[in-house]
């Protein structure tokens, strides 16, 4: 199948790019670069560009002859999303409605995006299936669901079939060890507490030990990266044999504390974890933990690396023979 990956130079896309191509698909990635990076992207056709720029996906779509779209190109971080609400509607949703039409005027016939648990805001059940309202507390969550509403109508009005799958937190990198996570800002915490056994960082900031959880720190759901990707090609080959619009969660249903992360980590690195303890962040909730029964149950997917300590493995190789990430 011919697909085109937006943002497939980034963690999670570069990830899936790499299932597809050795599933033999014909993969075009598109990724500004602005969070991706260029040497993520290997053995598959890369184009410089940002979905804002309709003539370029217009010509991508026709003339590569696309017959389904990835999209994970999007800003992400709820923080900057609270600061820069104006932004995040203008990235996740204006160019995310721009990509769809162009796709629908192309004739695209499947659509697969990259959504998040941040859709549902504050849980008042764990874990979290696809049935939980969906009142996302920041612009970036909102941004997701509206996009999500928008695949919905456009599905109904010119027969796109689509997969979102809102996952949780991604972690870990391919067992090759050659690609990876590498953020700027990084915000996640498998790769802090990393950068903090690796001395590139003087400590990990611990915010809230005072949670109603068995050690006080939050807990939350780590699905492996290639987990995620092999996750968007059994979606999209679903849809290709004859499968309806889907919304999937994606996660281990398995939650880990945040003194967990640290203690594994430093039994992976064999050295310390230094850690400085502060007050709890505004709105983080104590528990989140993925109801994914539904994708296993309609898809068969199962995670490869349903283990904590097997996932960090994995995002250690990379940590530890890549300290500064992506050669810049």
């Amino acid at each position: 199948m011919n697909i085109l990956v937006t943002g497939g130079a980034g963690y999670i896309g570069s990830h899936t790019v790499r299932v597809l191509a050795n599933k033999k698909h014909r993969v075009v990635v598109l990724d500004n670069l602005s969070k991706g990076h260029r040497a993520a992207v290997k053995d598959v056709e890369f184009v410089p560009g940002d979905t804002a720029d309709r003539q370029l996906l217009e010509r991508l779509l026709t003339g590569h002859n696309i017959e389904a779209v990835m999209h994970f190109a999007a800003s992400s971080l709820v923080g900057e999303s609270v600061r820069l609400p104006s932004d995040y509607y203008r990235n996740n949703v204006v160019n995310g409605l721009s990509l769809l039409d162009a796709a629908v005027e192309a004739g695209v016939r499947y659509f697969v995006f990259s959504s998040t648990a941040a859709v549902y805001g504050e849980p008042t059940e764990v874990p979290i299936t696809e049935e939980h309202h969906a009142v996302p507390l920041n612009p970036y969550g909102a941004t997701k669901l509206a996009l999500e509403g928008a695949m919905r109508w456009y599905g109904e009005a010119y027969g796109l079939r689509y997969t979102s799958l809102r996952y949780f937190n991604a972690a870990g990198a391919d067992p090759a060890g050659d690609i990876g996570e590498d953020h700027e800002p990084e915000t996640h915490l498998i790769p802090l507490v990393l950068k903090a056994a690796l001395g590139l960082i003087p400590r990990l900031e611990v915010f809230g030990t005072d949670y109603p959880t068995p050690d006080g720190t939050c807990i939350r759901d780590y699905i492996h990266v290639n987990d995620l990707a092999e996750a968007h090609v059994l979606a999209l080959e679903a849809m290709a044999d004859g499968a309806s619009s889907k919304i999937y969660n994606l996660g281990n249903g398995n939650g880990y504390s945040v003194l967990e992360v640290i203690r594994t980590a430093e039994a992976v690195a064999g050295r310390p974890v230094p850690v400085k303890y502060a007050a709890r962040r505004a709105g983080d909730p104590a528990v989140l933990v993925a109801g994914s029964e539904k994708i296993k149950a309609e898809l068969g997917w199962r995670p490869r690396f349903p283990g904590l300590r097997e996932i960090i493995e994995t995002a250690w190789r990379w940590h530890s023979n890549h300290p500064v990430g992506y050669e810049k």
